[in-house]
């Protein structure tokens, strides 16, 4: 079925033109910022423009599940690129407390524009794993194996996007050399044809890693509402409180603590006993502990005694040392040795 014009509105064809004239501008834009009010008024503005043009494809008819991609007439086949630009242009708004539900819109958009290419048999491709599994029967020729290693799959995922990108290139090749014959309207049905089959085909890749994009972008919105919403109680108890240390002076002696208490009457000082006395009480340090059976005096013997004895050892060494010295020069006529100065 051909796009019919409307009676008192703009016609679809125009609808679409400015539509992708707009997404071109904002593509080619050199504005530092995509929240510039100029930038978001074209956003606003192909938005507007697409929607129309969605509405009366839908009102049209202009495709259904039940045809065959022969069927769909040449002019009408650049109107299947709809959903795609409206998901293109939803994702360049830039309203943050809206942000998610953007993605989600724009996802949806991209699914829409997906399945209506596979349902005419436009490129062969594997929708997402977001869709529900009777899209996934029927997109995959195998059931995928839930148990795959991780590397496997990242490896397959990442074959698929350097395929992608080679058949990107391929397509804006051609493209490019078709471009001026169908715009200057030089070009015949059929070239027209392929020329609007290879736009789907580029769009087709186009969607595909967008989706991969917003999808991990969701899941890192999803984090962050997680995390914002879970009450304080659930990252740990509370640690106790604990008591403040009042400050003081630590001194040597009781005379020093006057001395320096005197300039400082609102510390309270203490002498190290007192300091250490204070800390036993508390149970911070411990008393050295007495061997029983033994008193003060039996302590300070032994200690003496072990005191001489270091010092007969010292004694003992410095001895030998000395009397191994007077063996060697002995032996050792002076300047034995010395075979520079012959001395």
């Amino acid at each position: 079925m051909m796009a019919e014009a409307g009676a008192d509105g703009p016609r679809l064809a125009e609808l679409l033109a400015l539509g992708r004239r707009l997404w071109e501008e904002l593509e080619a834009s050199t504005e530092p910022s995509s929240g510039a009010p100029a930038v978001q008024d074209k956003v606003r503005q192909g938005l507007d423009a697409l929607k129309q043009a969605a509405a009366m494809v839908t009102q049209l008819e202009l495709f259904s599940e039940n045809e065959e991609l022969e069927e769909v007439a040449s002019a009408d086949l650049k109107f299947m690129l709809l959903p795609a630009l409206l998901g293109a242009l939803t994702l360049k708004q830039v309203d943050l407390s809206k942000r998610r539900e953007h993605l989600e819109t724009a996802r949806e958009h991209f699914l829409h524009f997906l399945k209506l290419c596979r349902n005419y048999g436009l490129g062969s491709f594997q929708l997402p794993s977001s869709t529900s599994s009777e899209d996934e029967a029927r997109s995959s020729p195998a059931p995928r194996d839930p148990g795959q290693p991780a590397l496997v799959t990242m490896a397959v995922s990442r074959l698929a996007k350097i395929e992608r990108y080679k058949q990107k290139k391929e397509l804006e090749n051609k493209l490019a050399s078709m471009s001026s014959s169908v715009e200057s309207g030089t070009a015949d049905e059929d070239q027209v044809r392929e020329f609007y089959i290879l736009q789907i085909q580029k769009w087709i890749g186009t969607s595909l890693e967008e989706l991969e994009s917003i999808e991990q972008e969701l899941v890192i919105l999803k984090s962050r509402d997680a995390a914002r919403q879970a009450p304080t109680g659930s990252r740990g108890p509370p640690r106790p409180a604990r008591t403040p240390v009042k400050p003081f002076i630590l001194t040597r002696d009781a005379a020093q603590a006057r001395v320096f208490g005197a300039g400082y009457p609102g510390l309270p000082t203490m002498t190290v006993d007192d300091w250490y006395e204070q800390r036993r009480r508390q149970g911070i340090v411990s008393t050295p502990q007495r061997v029983p059976g033994t008193s003060d005096e039996e302590m300070q013997k032994q200690q003496k005694e072990t005191e001489e004895e270091e010092e007969e050892e010292d004694d003992e060494e410095a001895l030998r040392k000395a009397r191994d010295w007077d063996d060697w020069k002995d032996t050792h006529p002076r300047g034995y040795g010395n075979r520079h100065n012959m001395g």
